[in-house]
This record gives structure tokens, sequence and C-alpha cells, in this order.
């Protein structure tokens, strides 16, 4: 009977130095992929979604909705395409969300609201002393929320904090990977102007007068160039104040030789503007540096570089006593994400490589073994193609499709096996064992594809999120066909055996000296040169030396039992329970049981249906703890409450303390004002009557087995009954 081939593989097993070619071209453009894919903890979904924030300081809520929030929505909401205008009005501040249909870009979305803004400024009815224009921006999560808090505190006055807190966001706002930094905690400094109106008026002067005779003198003007001696040469007058006593001297007024200084009617004074926000450190006061990932870029290659900018100010620029702190940083758990990524695909390997070890011996188990890598490093190559980021729905697939991507390897090289069994040579057997098999794993394969398929079309901002996970499951599981069916059957027409060769024990002894000494320099110049990677292929070599002498002793004549006594007794009971579900009308009996089984769980489901949640709940990794006074609510006042209670969570917490130090906590930190509000509500202008407490706590495995949902429901229970302020306390979203 002549056998099945498959034109694929065939070509694969003919041309095998052009697919060993091509498997070391996946091998290290793989691993270049990988580390060169950006690194974050969310995807970057850009939304079709723009904000529109307007100040205008002196204003009641009242006058902001009227002059200026109103106008604004009654244009924006002529604009086809609009799903929902949400608009907030607080004193000297509206904030305008317009939400579009998903069908919109964010580009086109932003120039429609752009065109609306210009036609409202234009109108006669429009305010036209803003400090400055409606602020017209699209929204991005990537760069809305801070990737990392950077704290400064110690015994230093605020503006000596502030001049080192302006030193590492001048450094840091040029590394490439960063959109901004925000200083939170300072106040910059204003000249105040104390007019006193009975002089004013006796003067016979007015507001304007001054805000005239200030404005004209201080400026620079430019008188354009002169020749002299053959060189043009740019003239400029320089009349911008340099010291506040300098205005003092202004003059107001000069009349009949009647001179009128401005010290004769004011008194100048050179001080920080009026608080928009603190900041504090469990319960210290420090200077906060908000930092923001620009979108698309690696957060872990972030982090370095800012932790080597941090390094250097504290050798070269910082005092010794300064200290500085990083909370809140989401690099943390994209490392982590990253790390449990790389430990699943090792394990992974192993576990299969044992499993399969016990049915077709070490050398062929090794063949489906490296079907995991190398369909995970031809994937990298994909998504980073496609501009892909390394992110938590991506990593989510990469590791569910862990366990699915060997299923094509195992069934090839099993194959295979049995024909080699069968007495063909090898590369028969290879072409032989592919063509029986080739076309079942390839349906096999679609048929999962089609499951995860419709998950890509998924409409609205949540689609745009979830598009990632059938991406890459996609990917991933097409990598592992294209593996199982070009790079196995060449590896297994080359390697394969039916029965391991015999190593002598002083042998294996030598070979695992040789891999253990080339381990330990491999470690040992790891750790003097600061390179995982060679740390890394250290470990490899020594595990190497360790297993195989294992294998020797222990684990080989475990195999060799499994092969020649208890696979044979599994089988036979196999046959028997097989024999006696056809028998006679048991075979009837067995179908009726199954399709029973099939309809009692179908009304299982319906009399007790199960609750349903879009993403599990588990432990937060951070609690925040929002308050809001009534909008007009001076900040003095928020913050003399954000106090208080900072000081209940920090006795609250003392009871995860053990040898002084917190086991639970990594963090505590307070803010009172500007940014405050909750960023799921676009609530981040200037908020005086709003704080926000965050608790970030440590690593899952750090925990000792405390819950931190235990700690949201007891802060919850003691923050309640505040009369006058609403306190919100929640989790991370």
């Amino acid at each position: 009977m002549k056998q099945k081939t498959n034109i694929i593989s065939n070509w694969a097993i003919n041309n095998k130095i052009t697919v060993l070619v091509i498997t070391a071209i996946i091998f290290f453009a793989g691993i270049n992929s990988y580390n060169s894919m950006p690194n974050e903890a969310y995807p970057e979904v850009v939304m079709p979604e723009i904000f529109i924030t307007t100040v205008y300081p002196g204003n009641s809520a009242l006058d902001m909705e009227k002059l200026v929030t109103r106008p604004l929505e009654k244009e924006i909401n002529k604009i086809s395409g609009v799903d929902k205008i949400i608009s907030t009005s607080k004193q000297g501040f509206s904030s305008i969300d317009v939400k579009f249909t998903s069908d919109f870009t964010p580009e086109e979305a932003l120039q429609k609201v752009k065109d609306k803004v210009d036609i409202v400024k234009a109108d006669k009815d429009f305010p036209n002393d803003l400090p400055s224009d409606p602020n017209v921006r699209e929204m991005n999560l990537a760069e809305f929320m801070p990737a990392m808090n950077i704290n400064l505190s110690g015994s230093f006055s605020l503006d000596q904090l502030k001049k080192y807190g302006e030193y590492l966001e001048d450094k840091i706002e040029k590394l490439p990977e960063i959109s901004g930094v925000d200083i939170k905690g300072i106040q910059d400094k204003e000249v105040e102007i104390a007019v006193d109106l009975n002089k004013m008026e006796s003067m016979q002067l007015n507001f304007d007068n001054i805000a005239d005779a200030v404005r004209n003198e201080n400026m620079t003007l430019s008188s354009g160039d002169i020749k002299e001696n053959g060189l043009l040469r740019n003239v400029r007058v320089i009349g911008e104040f340099k010291n506040p006593k300098e205005i003092e001297n202004i003059i107001v007024k000069n009349e009949h030789d009647n001179i009128v200084y401005l010290r004769d009617i004011a008194t100048v004074l050179f001080k920080e503007k009026e608080k928009e926000s603190y900041a504090r450190e469990f319960g210290k006061p420090v200077v906060m540096l908000d930092v923001k990932k620009r979108a698309g870029e690696n957060l872990i290659i972030a982090s370095h570089k800012i932790d080597q900018i941090i390094a250097k100010a504290k050798n070269d620029t910082f005092p010794k006593n300064l200290e500085i702190s990083k909370t809140n940083d989401m690099t943390d758990k994209t490392i982590a994400q990253v790390t449990d990524l790389e430990n699943n695909i090792i394990f992974g390997v192993l576990l299969v490589v044992i499993v399969l070890m016990f049915f077709l011996g070490l050398r062929n188990a090794l063949f489906v073994g490296i079907a995991i890598p190398l369909s995970m490093l031809l994937s990298f190559i994909l998504l980073n193609a496609l501009g892909i980021t390394l992110n938590m729905m991506v990593l989510f697939a990469l590791v569910l499709a862990l366990g699915m991507l060997v299923d094509n390897g195992i069934v090839v090289v099993e194959n295979i096996y049995r024909f080699i069994d069968e007495g063909y040579s090898n590369y028969d057997a290879a072409k032989y064992g592919v063509g029986e098999v080739a076309l079942p794993i390839i349906a096999s394969t679609a048929t999962t594809l089609a499951a995860f398929l419709p998950l890509g079309f998924w409409p609205g901002i949540m689609g745009k999120f979830m598009k990632y996970f059938p991406i890459t499951l996609i990917m991933v599981l097409s990598s592992s066909l294209f593996v199982a069916l070009l790079i196995n059957p060449v590896l297994t027409a080359m390697y394969m055996k039916v029965k391991e060769r015999k190593v002598t024990l002083k042998k294996s002894i030598y070979r695992s000296a040789i891999a253990g000494i080339l381990g330990t320099l491999l470690i040992l110049s790891g750790l003097n040169f600061s390179k995982k990677g060679i740390i890394a292929l250290g470990n490899i070599l020594i595990l190497f030396a360790i297993f195989n002498i294992l294998y020797k002793i222990a684990i080989n004549p475990v195999i060799n039992w499994f092969q020649i006594v208890f696979l044979p007794r599994l089988e036979r009971v196999y046959e028997k329970v097989l024999r006696f579900t056809l028998r006679s009308y048991n075979a009837y009996i067995t179908l009726v049981m199954t399709f029973s089984l099939l309809i009692i769980s179908f009304l299982l489901i319906i009399i007790f249906p199960p609750k349903t949640l879009f993403f599990p709940e588990g432990d937060p990794p951070q609690i925040y703890v929002y308050t809001e006074f009534p909008i007009g609510t001076d900040i003095e006042k928020t913050n003399k409450l954000t106090v208080e209670l900072e000081k209940k969570i920090q006795n609250y917490l003392k009871k995860y303390e053990k040898n002084g130090k917190n086991f639970l906590i990594k963090s505590v930190i307070g803010q009172v004002g500007q940014g405050t509000g909750d960023p799921q509500q676009n609530d981040q202008g200037n908020t005086p009557n709003k704080s926000r407490i965050t608790i970030d706590f440590v690593e899952f495995i750090d925990r000792q087995g405390k819950t931190t949902s235990e700690v949201l429901t007891d802060l919850r229970e003691l923050l309640k009954g505040v009369p006058g302020v609403n306190i919100t306390v929640d989790k991370l979203r």
C-alpha cells in the first residue's frame, strides 16, 4: 500500500540544510525580537475619546458652566459620531469628556473637536480673557497614568527639595521612553503686588494703570541690526526684571514732574503661589515626581535608565542624607509577568520532556521539547513585526498557549517513532509519519484558531483591549504548526533512534564534570560583569551536569520499568475496558449515558447558574482612598482631614509589623489637590476639594499568607461615617 506524504514536509526533509539555517535564523531573530519588544503593564489602547479642559480663574462653578462648558457642549454635540458627552464645571475649571463611537480614529475625533472649539472661541459671547486657550487632547491609557512616583524627602526645606526634584525632572524628561514628569507637593513662586486702595485712588490711578506700567517695563525689545566694522550686530534692549525689588521702582505716573513710584502705592512681595497640592509618604512631606511613560516604549528599559539617573545624582550631585524612593512602580508588575513567562517556558519544556521521556526515551522527547522555545521565538518575531508590545494580555495568551503548542509536535514525533519502530529508515519514516497526520493536525489547529478568532472582532473599546489575546494565540499556534511540519521532521530524520545508545557511568561522570566546570565559570563571569544571560547559561550547564548523572543512575531504570512492565499492563487494562464497553448492548448503554450526562450538565447550569465575572476577583496590589468635599472647599481643610485619615490608616497597618518592619505594605502615599481625582472619571485638574491616599502592597509571594482583600474591607469599616465628606475606598482597576 502506498504511504501518504506531505508536500511541505517532503520539501523540508529533502532540503534539510535550508531548514537548519531557517531554524538558526528563528533562534537568533526570536531572541533579538524578544529583547527589543517594548514591555508595558497594559495594552496600548488608543480610544476615540477627547478631553477639553479650560482654566478661567476667579469664576464660580455656575459661571464656568454658563460661560465655557455649555457653549462648548452645544457645538461639540453637532458632531456626528459622538456617543456621550460628560462635563464637569468647578470653580475656575471646566472639563468636558467627549466619547466617540469605536469606528472613529482618535486623530479624526481630535480634529473634529478642535474645529468645533475654534468656532466657539470665535463667538463674541465666549470669554476673551482666558489665561490660555481650551486644551484639547486625546485619551491614551499608556500616557494617562503615571508609570511610577519618585519621592524626595529629608531634613531639607521645600525650596531645596524642589531644586533637587527639578534636576531629576530635567534628566528624566530627556529619556525617549518618557512623555512627561509632573512635580507634586511644591508650588511655584510669584510676585504679589499688594495695592493700597486709598493711596491709589488719591493719586487718581486704577488697576489698569499699574498693570500697564508693569507690563511695559517687563519686556525685552529687539531693535534690528546695525553695521559695524563690516559686521552685522543685533541690537537688543533688555528690560525684563531680574529681582522683585526692581518692580518697586517702576514709575506708574508722571505728571507735572510729580512722579509716582509703585512703592508709593503698593507693597511688592515675592512669595509662593497659593497651595494647589500636598504630597506625603508615610505621613512625612515629600516632593513627588509623577513619571509618565510614552506610548509604545519599553517600560522596563525606562525604569532601568531612571534608576541609573537617580544613582548618578546621588553619587555626584545630591547630598548623602537626601532620601529618594520609588513607589507605585508599574515596572515591578511587568517584570514579574515577564519573569513568570520565562519560568513557564523553561518548566514547560522540562515537564514535556520528562513526560515524553517515559514513552519515547530522552532523545526523542527532546524533539518535542524543542518545539516550545522555537514556537515562542517565531511568535516573538511575528508579534514584534506587527508592533505589538509585551503586555498583560499578550503574556496571558503566551502562558495559556504553552500547553497547546506541543500537541502538534507530540503527534508528529510519536507517529515518526512508530514508523521507525516498524523498520522504516529515518527519512522514509519522517515522510510517511508526517504525511499520515498532516491533515489531522492542520484541521485540529484550524478548529482551535476558529474558536478564538471571533474575539478579534469584539467591538468597542474592550474589543481593542482584548484583541491582543486572540492575535497572540493565533501566532503561537500557527508557529507550532510550522515547527511540527517543517522543523520536527528534519530533526527526527537526522537524529531519531528507537533504542538509546548505552553510555557508561564513567563517561556520564566525565561529561557532567566538564559541564559543571564550564557552568561554574560562566556563573562567576556573569556575576562579575552583571550579565544575566551568561548566568542563565551557566545554570543550564550545571543542571545538565546533575541531570546527566541522575539519568544514568536513577531515571533510566525507571523509564525501562515503565516501558517494559507498567505500560503493557496499562494497555491490557484499557483493552479490557474498551472490549466491555463495545460488547453487545453495552455500546448503546454507553452512548445513552454519555448524552444523559450532557443533558444533565445543561440542566444543572440552568438550575444553579454560576456567578459571572468579566475578570476574576483577586487580591488588589493597591488600594486607593478617595476623599471629596463639596466644590469650593479650601485645600487646607481637605489636607487636614487627609492627614487624619493617613494617621488612622497607618495605625491600623501596624498590626502587620514584625520586628519594626511592615511585611505587607510597601508605601502609603497621601496626595491632596491637583490631580487627585479618580482617573477613571477624568478628574485630574485642580481639585482642592479632593485627595487620594494610595496604599501599595508588597508582591503576593511576600505577604506571608495575608490577603489584601481583608485590608480593603477593614479600611472601608474604619473610614466610614465621617460627616460632610464622601470617602471611597477602592482597589486598583
